[in-house]
């Protein structure tokens, strides 16, 4: 009997290979989705803190300073003092101008204080000292890393060009860094190696280094020379772990890898649907068959075996395909990803997808558990049923039918569950993103019941305009509700996310457009070239500054300075601002938004030193609020700075401190300026002033000089690259359910052929056939749209209220635009009427004999 039922159990799955093949197609898209965003995550992750651990060495420690860095004179009074294990380092990112879009990580040591700390050269070469020697006894050398140097096609003795600041030089390559393993040659892909003194003329910073390494020994001797290194250090100068730099830059992009994740859950979920209809029809299929097995004998437990080796095998057929095809997608996604986090956290290289072992095993389990899970109910329901029951073919559908209120029950109980997770004063992402499935798992135990409502109204109106095959249509819909139900689910929740996300994009963009309107004033904008669009921290000459303000034309300049300074809490961006004087220039109050603080005073209290700004999203992630002190290490040593207002700003979602030119400057001894706002004497003649302000600058140095909405479209564009991979994401997730509603239809089309087959007997066209199905579909498609409005609606709050804000600290403005919502109606209803398209074909050529014998 046991073989009897296997060979059964083969012989459907072979008679019906649409319906296997888009089960797993399903399933092994939604597989395929999350691995793919995990591997192209955890590539982008690897590839950093590769890159940060090969530059720390075996560093323990690290001298840091102000915005100028560590002064030179720190790591020679320390040697002097009997302090050996001291390496200074010079590192900035430069662009190669002979490679457009190439960027180099310039790092620069002193050859013989590097044995001790870090390896660039295999056992091949004598020794590190004797490999950097021509470092120092040559100007303007460099090393590349050996594949780079091919790559690049450059030997030794060539010159290149790099771009530091605004100012190009010319560099020599005097060898190549020969990596020891595969994981040390990416890590050095991009590491442009020279001597601190070539370093700091690259980056202009003559006497300062970006921070000096240190070894410390484990232990009480190690807490003493701690001890003694702090004793000599001057106020403005740290010690701080080596990993604590590298862990506060990783932490940047947790949250954007996180929401990535999360979205690409989505796709597997929707394929869960799938798998539960696919399963579903398969349990349908042969309840005859499974009630005349029962009868002969077959067991509960013979039963459910069955079908869930079935699913397993399913599972195990749809992962093979998921991995793979995870591996490829990922590939691509990896270069949206890279370019998200170059522009908004840091210059990464990643040009390999690491092929996580975790991350493949964590996919086969999503795709085999996801599997099972949803095969469980099906299972349930074969095995519950007895022999007379599984013989009659309507006992499910009137099944589906009467448990559709206990749905719908349990459905508002998730939903209630889902809003009270999102209510909890917690900042967990997991908690949050937790509610928000629990809400859209509500959300589609809700269509069943919603579907016989909706059908109960719509099949009057049906049969009023197109008679007999219109109540047909409707009416279909609720006599297969056991698969219908399902691929209306998932289609209505792939819909409702693409509304979610598209609200939720939509009103991010018009809330940074509105702050750009807001922040953006001067007419003409000049900037230091930045590879990092939200940091713009390299410094405009003094000489330059001079020569764009005697420019005929300019009635008022405004300057800004953009720096990362030490505090307890870790690095945090600052923001200088001295604002421009003239009949020109607006009041600060026009050009700073303020979201909290008395507006009356804030501005003055600001201008006159007593109190710095902060960022909502600073003040969201430090817990910050009005009459809060932050607290900053300043040449003179660390020092409470009160907050007196919070702003909102979009440009960076770690937050910023604020702070006028004048206090600055009493602070810090740094006098960098890294841009300039300018105003025009005539504002209809912009374009003539950008070219007066080129044409002063000069072609020995790389300045942006953009106009005011030049920078505008600019800012977008970053924004709009920032959700390139979001709409990816989104389009695999329709995808996924567009093949959920194929699959319900053509198991539908398998299971009515009979009744077709008579329907055409007594008359019925084949192009009544294509009517009746289409508009079956069409009216599946256009409930699903309508349902995933409301569901979308709700979907984009929680992101826009509670996932964003608890990701980035940003508060966005709702923007619901009408056409979001038309298109989403339209994609339901023209994904389910092209699912139709081959079921209707396949229904309306059937061969009449065969079907009507079909039973």
């Amino acid at each position: 009997m046991r073989t009897l039922l296997w060979r059964a159990s083969l012989r459907h799955l072979l008679v019906h290979p649409w319906q296997l093949g888009l089960s797993i197609l399903g399933i092994a898209l939604g597989v395929a989705v999350v691995v793919a965003v995990d591997l192209a995550n955890e590539s982008s992750r690897r590839a950093f803190t590769s890159f940060a651990e090969s530059l720390s060495g075996r560093a323990t420690h690290r001298i840091v300073g102000g915005p100028s860095g560590v002064p030179e004179e720190v790591y020679v009074r320390l040697r002097r003092s009997g302090v050996r294990s001291l390496a200074p380092v010079v590192e900035r990112d430069v662009s190669a101008v002979d490679w457009p879009g190439r960027t180099f990580h310039l790092f620069g040591i002193d050859p013989f204080a590097e044995g001790p700390f870090r390896s660039f050269v295999t056992s091949e070469t004598p020794s590190t000292a004797t490999s950097l020697a021509p470092l120092l006894t040559r100007p303007s050398t460099a090393l590349l890393a050996q594949a780079t140097a091919a790559q690049l096609g450059l030997r030794p003795g060539d010159t290149f060009a790099v771009r530091a600041g605004t100012r190009h030089h010319r560099l020599e390559l005097v060898g190549v860094l020969i990596a020891a393993d595969a994981l040390r040659a990416r890590t050095l892909e991009s590491l442009l190696v020279t001597d601190v003194a070539t370093a700091q003329e690259l980056t202009g910073g003559f006497g300062r280094l970006s921070y000096v390494d240190v070894i410390v020994p484990a232990g009480a001797a190690g807490q003493a020379w701690l001890e003694r290194i702090r004793a000599q250090l001057p106020p403005a100068a740290e010690i701080v772990p080596a990993s604590a730099s590298a862990q506060a830059l990783a932490d940047l992009s947790r949250g954007f890898s996180v929401n990535l994740t999360a979205l690409s859950l989505l796709a597997l979920f929707v394929g869960i649907f799938l798998v539960y209809n696919t399963m579903s029809f398969s349990v349908v299929q042969r309840r005859p068959l499974i009630g005349a097995l029962r009868a002969l004998g077959v067991t509960r437990g013979e039963v459910w075996t069955l079908i869930m080796t079935e699913a397993l095998a399913l599972g195990v057929l749809a992962t093979a395909i998921g991995l793979p095809a995870g591996i490829l997608l990922g590939a691509g996604l990896l270069r949206l990803v890279t370019r998200t986090i170059n522009d908004l956290y840091v210059v990464v290289a990643v040009n390999e997808l690491v092929l996580a072992p975790a991350t493949l095993l964590a996919g086969a389990a999503l795709g085999l558990g996801g599997t099972l899970l949803a095969t469980l109910a099906p299972a349930l329901e074969a095995t519950r049923s007895t022999p007379r029951a599984a013989l009659g073919r309507s006992t499910l559908e009137s099944r589906a039918r009467a448990l559709a209120p206990r749905l719908a029950l349990a459905g508002v109980i998730l939903l209630a569950v889902g809003v009270t997770l999102l209510a909890l004063n917690v900042r967990s992402l997991g908690v949050s993103y937790a509610g928000l499935f629990t809400i859209l798992l509500g959300a589609a135990m809700l269509t069943p019941a919603v579907t016989v409502a909706v059908v109960w109204l719509a099949q009057p109106l049906a049969g009023a305009a197109f008679g007999l095959l219109g109540r047909m249509a409707t009416r279909g819909v609720t006599a297969a509700l056991s698969r219908t139900a399902v691929a209306m689910a998932a289609l209505m929740i792939a819909v409702s996310a693409s509304v979610g996300v598209g609200i939720m994009i939509d009103s991010f963009r018009a809330s940074v457009i509105r702050w750009l309107q807001t922040s953006l004033q001067a007419d003409v904008y000049v900037s230091a070239p930045s590879l990092v669009s939200s940091r713009a921290d390299a410094t405009l000459a003094p000489d330059l500054i001079e020569r764009l303000s005697a420019v005929p034309g300019v009635a008022a300049m405004g300057t800004q300075r953009t720096v990362r300074i030490h505090s307890p809490t870790g690095p945090i961006q600052l923001i200088v601002l001295d604002p421009p004087r003239g009949e020109r220039a607006p009041a600060q109050s026009r050009v700073l938004a303020l979201k909290e603080g008395d507006r009356a005073t804030v501005w003055r209290k600001f201008a006159a030193g007593e109190v710095v700004l902060v960022s909502e999203p600073f003040a969201y992630h430090r817990r910050l609020g009005i009459g809060d002190r932050v607290r900053l290490r300043t040449d003179a040593g660390e020092r409470e700075f009160p907050v007196g207002g919070i702003v909102y700003d979009y440009g960076s979602s770690e937050g910023v401190v604020l702070m006028g030119r004048p206090v600055y400057e009493r602070s810090w001894a740094d006098r960098g300026i890294s841009a300039l706002g300018v105003y025009a004497k005539d504002p209809h003649a912009v374009d003539a002033l950008i070219e007066a302000l080129r044409r002063a600058a000069g072609p020995e140095q790389d300045v942006f000089i953009r106009s005011n909405r030049a920078l505008r479209e600019a800012s977008l564009e970053v924004f709009d690259r920032t959700f390139a991979v979001t709409g990816v994401l989104r389009l695999l997730a329709m995808v996924v359910a567009f093949v959920g509603v194929l699959s319900a239809l053509m198991a539908q089309a398998l299971e009515r052929s009979r009744e077709i087959g008579v329907l055409r007997t007594q008359g019925l066209t084949p192009l009544q056939v294509w009517g009746l199905t289409a508009s079956q579909t069409g009216f599946m498609g256009l409930v699903a749209g309508l349902l995933a409005l409301p569901v979308g609606g709700a979907l984009a709050l929680v992101l826009i209220f509670v996932i964003n804000r608890r990701s980035f600290g940003w508060t966005l403005q709702l923007e619901i635009a009408p056409a979001i919502l038309i298109q989403a109606v339209l994609l339901a209803l023209g994904a389910a009427l092209l699912a139709a398209v081959y079921p209707a074909w396949r229904m309306s050529t059937m061969a009449l004999p065969a079907a009507v014998r079909e039973e």
